[in-house]
């Protein structure tokens, strides 16, 4: 499994609403195309895009970014993130 955790901080919740995204924190070694595969079989979803990047104190965060079809809210309630 290359996703740690998903960030939970107001940013967050920001991008869930405006851009239709969720973040995670993923292992270092893991790369894009893996990371869109897993989370698609995941989730059942179509990923549109990852853009990844490293922290300050040295973790990596994915920034998933799903189609128009499908809804971040969705997973993120699904994963009881937010009510």
């Amino acid at each position: 499994m290359m996703f740690i955790s998903l960030v939970r901080t107001e940013k967050m919740v920001q991008k869930i609403n405006i851009e239709n995204a969720l973040v995670f924190q993923v292992v270092l070694d893991a790369d894009k195309k893996a990371l869109k595969t897993e989370f698609e079989k995941i989730f059942n979803v179509k990923v549109k895009s990852i853009r990844t990047l490293i922290t300050s104190d040295g973790k990596k965060n994915a920034i998933i970014r799903l189609s128009k079809e499908f809804s971040a809210d969705d997973v993120a309630a699904k994963m009881k993130t937010i009510a």
